[in-house]
């Protein structure tokens, strides 16, 4: 089973994304049952997806697990739903090039959602039973990580692909609480933890 990975530069301000550092752990590692491929990811409107889905062209996997952070949640969160929309609310940061879309569709004519295919709450529920922090979310935002999902799941939707994607929000990294202690955090290890309990689990669910 092919599986290509992705996870996102910094942005907002923060000097790390701790999914862009899993994916520079996960490149050392061989995950039993599965070939995969780590890929970073620009945060920046459509480029995102646009990278992403050249790497799917370009590798052909049979499943897409998108990564990216979500500070201030406390535990690792497979999304359920990606939406068509592009929106940054006031107060908001932009994107790594100052793009502030409002109420844009991501995509026209497309279905207002499209549905993650990875088996989402087997992950959930094999996250949890190893000792890490884990729930289904239901909303993947309207930002830079929505876009992705939404586009990738709809790039195989028109294109018809037999491929598993969807994606997963993590907490804030230990690293980054140092400089804002109220910020839920977890270890780094933990996270890539989660991250080999997830792909065992597509495996194993394929």
């Amino acid at each position: 089973m092919k599986i290509l990975i992705s996870g996102f530069e910094p942005f907002g301000g923060d000097a790390v994304n701790p999914t862009g550092e899993l994916m520079e752990a996960l490149a050392q590692e061989v995950v039993e049952g599965a070939e995969s491929k780590t890929v970073l990811l620009p945060v920046h409107f459509d480029e995102c997806a646009d990278l992403l889905i050249a790497e799917m062209e370009a590798y052909g996997p049979d499943v897409v697990i998108a990564c990216g952070l979500a500070k201030g949640r406390t535990a690792v969160t497979p999304e359920r739903i990606a939406v068509n929309v592009k929106d940054i609310p006031t107060g908001s940061y932009a994107d790594n090039q100052g793009q502030r879309p409002v109420d844009e569709p991501i995509t026209e004519g497309s279905p207002d959602g499209l549905f993650s295919t990875l088996p989402i709450r087997a992950m959930v529920n094999n996250m949890t039973a190893a000792g890490i922090p884990a729930a289904v979310s239901n909303t993947a935002g309207t930002y830079i990580c929505n876009n992705t999902m939404y586009r990738v799941l709809d790039y195989i939707r028109l294109q018809q692909l037999p491929i598993r994607a969807g994606f997963v929000h993590f907490p804030a990294s230990t690293e980054m609480s140092l400089l804002q202690p109220s910020v839920p955090s977890l270890p780094k290890s933990a996270m890539l933890d989660a991250l080999r309990v997830m792909i065992r689990t597509v495996v194993a669910e394929a």
